[in-house]
């Protein structure tokens, strides 16, 4: 029995979120479907652009995504301190962006309109700004907005009604480092493992090849959540150096492919030893992350440590905890 969402999305336990969600449909979402024969390869571009465009509304920054033929992934940090720094005008600014308001809401942001609000109709406005900053939090309502303007998208293009999407997307917890870091290589080499592409600048429609792109130029992508910088708080950022993790990419990429040439000195693997996670188990993680965990990925201390507050006795993937973040 599917798990109740609540119980799989604990900010308590962790901010960050593996997320997979697929199609229902025998047609592909993206590239070349062999039942029609038809190319939807530029709705890869629709989902990209969404994904982007929602963390310019959301309290939720993007870590990885990457966008297959029937399905997309996003690694996802639900950033609640930012949300409850908002003040009740940007909450309403950045709601307005995707939905339309209430009349009041609407009415608030017009400065000459909002002098005629009585206190009555400010005390709702407040109500409501409550509910849209909790939203905007919210990872399911991340991933509604996400999916039903494509779903609408795609309905309209292929001249149907019904369901485009699973009703569920699935949902891993990433408790601690090892487990956040090698999900993001995971998600990122999907088209690699798919034989979509050679390398992750080729990848398109991923977050590897927007981060390859902006690096080459000095910088970080502004859309996705920053990596450990001397110019960034650490606070707000992922728990490694671009470089670092850019170079891991590329390591975890050759040693996936048979025919992919060279390798990088065994003295670039810092982040490794760092995390105390063995080479063999970090390729195997990053061959199936979304297989080796269920709803709880982290070493055996972040699986006890978040089952002790949940009051769980037994969490799946314990096994797999010990053999693959072993120190």
């Amino acid at each position: 029995m599917p798990k109740a969402r609540k119980q799989q999305i604990s900010l308590e336990d962790t901010p960050y979120y593996h997320i997979v969600s697929r199609c229902v449909r025998r047609g592909f979402l993206c590239g070349d479907d062999p039942y029609s024969g038809k190319n939807y390869e530029h709705r890869r571009k629709w989902v990209e652009d969404r994904i982007l465009q929602l963390t310019q509304s959301f309290a939720i920054s993007v870590g990885a995504f990457a966008v297959m033929s029937n399905h997309t992934h996003l690694v996802l940090c639900v950033e609640v301190e930012q949300a409850q720094s908002w003040d009740i005008g940007e909450v309403l600014e950045r709601w307005h962006r995707l939905f339309s308001g209430t009349p009041l809401t609407r009415q608030y942001c017009d400065e000459q309109s909002r002098e005629t609000l009585s206190s009555g109709q400010v005390h709702q406005i407040e109500d409501l700004v409550q509910d849209y900053r909790q939203r905007l939090t919210d990872i399911s309502w991340f991933m509604r907005s996400l999916n039903e303007p494509i779903a609408r998208k795609a309905n309209r293009e292929d001249g149907c009604t019904g369901h485009f999407w699973e009703g569920r997307f699935k949902s891993q917890a990433l408790l601690d480092e090892q487990a956040l870091l090698s999900c993001m290589a995971y998600v990122d080499l999907n088209p690699i493992r798919a034989k979509l592409s050679k390398t992750p600048e080729d990848s398109d429609h991923t977050s590897i090849q927007l981060r390859i792109r902006a690096a080459i130029n000095g910088k970080q992508p502004v859309k996705l959540k920053p990596f450990n910088s001397c110019d960034i708080d650490e606070a707000f950022t992922l728990p490694c150096h671009l470089n670092d993790y850019l170079e891991l990419v590329e390591f975890s990429g050759r040693a996936m492919l048979d025919d992919k040439p060279g390798h990088i000195p065994a003295q670039c693997g810092t982040l490794l030893s760092r995390l105390g996670v063995k080479l063999e188990s970090w390729l195997e993680l990053t061959q199936g992350f979304e297989h080796q965990f269920c709803h709880l990925a982290g070493n055996v201390t972040s699986l006890q440590a978040c089952r002790q507050a949940d009051g769980l006795s037994r969490i799946r993937g314990s096994g797999n905890a010990r053999r693959l973040f072993a120190a």
